[in-house]
């Protein structure tokens, strides 16, 4: 079985050759790559940067290239104050986009990049607990005053690349796995984690140890 975990922010990837420090680092037309292998799985480590363009094009580039049967995104998110908490692991069921603004007709942008994930080969009960929830995207920070919006859209927290990785596997029938670690929390005022990037760079660390700890339980779980 083929595996490619996809890791997005330079945060989450650096975490990464922290705790694997003897990966033999390779390099991509989109970002640095690596195999490693746990417990009996053979997983192949795909950095593809941050943000909507980087993802999709890596994620098609993963689906040509690898032909993986899985493609695993694994990284933090931003949860919203009040519906998440810290540490929460969030198994995305549904993304959607939130920052493109279309002014010269009614097109309903939201809902034509929105993607509901087939979760179908996960059965339940899960290996460790999580918040199966909606994850909002965009190329940029969760912004305060949009908060108040997202959560009447049914998102319970957000981040910059899970629609368009969600987005492209869909158009692909390739199947995703999404686990988003909840690193900061954000309200209709302030993010905890803005202006305060040491914060996060630290608690990304952690998320990041605990994904790939549990990781080899969920393939376990998994029906493919």
């Amino acid at each position: 079985m083929k595996i490619v975990v996809i890791i997005s922010a330079i945060a989450e990837w650096k975490a990464v050759k922290e705790i694997y420090p003897a990966l033999a680092v390779e390099s991509s037309p989109y970002g640095e790559t690596a195999g490693v292998r746990l417990e009996g799985f053979d997983i192949e480590l795909f950095h593809s940067g941050w943000g909507k363009i980087a993802s999709a094009g890596a994620m098609q580039y993963v689906i040509d290239h690898d032909k993986p049967d899985l493609i695993i995104n694994l990284g933090t998110c931003g949860g919203f104050e009040g519906l998440t908490n810290l540490g929460d692991i969030v198994l995305v069921e549904r993304t959607f986009i939130y920052d493109i603004v279309e002014l010269m007709g009614d097109l309903n942008i939201v809902d034509y990049y929105a993607s509901r994930l087939d979760l179908s080969f996960i059965p339940e009960p899960y290996p460790y607990p999580v918040r199966r929830g909606i994850l909002a995207s965009a190329d940029s920070d969760l912004p305060p005053a949009k908060i108040t919006y997202l959560k009447s859209m049914g998102a319970i927290a957000g981040d910059w690349e899970s629609g368009a990785l969600a987005w492209v596997a869909k158009k692909n029938n390739a199947r995703l796995l999404i686990l988003r670690g909840v690193s900061d929390l954000v309200n209709e005022e302030r993010g905890e984690a803005y202006d305060n990037l040491p914060l996060f760079e630290e608690r990304t660390k952690n998320i990041m140890r605990i994904l790939f700890e549990q990781l080899p339980d969920w393939l376990r779980n998994l029906n493919l």
